[in-house]
């Protein structure tokens, strides 16, 4: 797991956009949600993987499944980039920058069980909703309620997931 990478101070100077958060409460959220958006293109990008490694006897049902929670999650990424923008931060520039800010683990290996797949996408989903509630509880902490609001719905999206890959993977 990596460390998130805080964003300097001076890099706000520049953008300057207007909004009634305290500048502390912009910082903290910046560093929050550029993590967030880290992660989401970190599952995103390992649900697309799984989705176009799937193999078995459950092979169509599976693929479109993961197509489908892909779709969703990249639905995400641009409104959480302009949300950081919205509240007056700079949100997250390469690939380097996501692999930099990003918790969830990478998944490089050559084969995996779709029953692996369906498991480590469900146990990334509930890590990412963790990450989301804490996030939502600085959005408290700040008085930010635009950001609390669309994490609320993502959130909700993230345990839908959660329940299908659970669902899918079940044996009885």
């Amino acid at each position: 797991m990596n460390s998130i990478e805080p964003v300097h101070p001076l890099a706000y100077a520049e953008l300057g956009t207007p909004n009634d958060l305290d500048t502390r409460g912009v910082y903290e959220l910046t560093d929050a949600l550029n993590a967030l958006l880290a992660d989401v293109f970190a599952i995103y990008l390992k649900t697309k993987n799984f989705h176009w490694h799937m193999s078995g006897p459950h092979f169509r049902d599976f693929h479109l499944l993961l197509d489908e929670q892909a779709e969703q999650i990249f639905a995400s990424t641009d409104a959480i980039a302009e949300r950081v923008r919205k509240i007056g931060g700079n949100t997250l520039r390469s690939t380097g920058h996501i692999k930099r800010m990003q918790r969830l683990v990478d998944n490089d290996a050559d084969f995996v069980t779709p029953d692996a797949m369906l498991a480590e996408l469900r146990d990334d989903n509930r890590l990412l909703a963790s990450y989301m509630r804490t996030t939502h509880n600085l959005c408290d902490e700040v008085g930010d309620m635009a950001t609390a609001s669309l994490l609320e719905n993502w959130l909700d999206e993230t345990e839908q997931r959660i329940w299908f890959l659970f669902e899918s993977a079940r044996k009885n």
